[in-house]
């Protein structure tokens, strides 16, 4: 079974676990968020991973971590933000999202961003919006699965953008 969870001192082994094997398989770490500090300091990353202060780039927002309950591993990591500003609501969207190396394929990204979108729910959001590179099949067929409409394609950061509405 999977659920969300915060990063706490019990569970954090699970993350320096995971990020090991992110880092090992020399791969960009997705959502960004969870590696914006560095992973081996507890206090000082926990700090890090949310954004609390709102500023020109960056909203409030929250990371959760995906385990595996019956595995006792962290498969995954989701990046939620409250609310978009210019810069999120052309090529970012609300859902940041990523799977460790040795657990894609598996189904559990669609699994996640299930359980992220219930999150949202709680944040009061009627809709979502999910963007992916368009050459991410893998990010695309996820987010379809859990109701992504395209609306259209945007060119941000010098990539072909693909955006998507989650009505909830």
């Amino acid at each position: 079974m999977l659920k969300l969870v915060i990063l706490n001192t019990e569970n954090y082994p699970l993350l320096c676990e995971m990020m090991d094997e992110w880092t090992l398989a020399d791969e960009v770490i997705v959502p960004r968020a969870i590696s914006k500090a560095d992973y081996h300091n507890y206090y000082e990353y926990s700090e890090a991973i949310e954004v609390r202060t709102e500023s020109s780039r960056l909203v409030p927002d929250s990371t959760f971590f995906c385990l595996d309950t019956e595995r006792n591993i962290f498969v995954g990591a989701v990046n939620i933000r409250h609310r978009l500003n210019e810069r999120l609501s052309v090529g970012v969207g609300h859902i940041g999202d990523g799977i460790r190396p040795s657990e894609r394929k598996k189904g559990y990204g669609t699994k996640m961003v299930a359980l992220a979108l219930e999150e949202c729910k709680k944040l009061n959001l009627d809709e979502v919006l999910m963007c992916c590179e368009k050459s991410n099949i893998a990010s695309e067929k996820t987010i379809i699965r859990n109701g992504g409409i395209l609306e259209n394609e945007v060119e941000f950061e010098g990539k072909i953008m693909r955006r998507f509405l989650i009505r909830l």
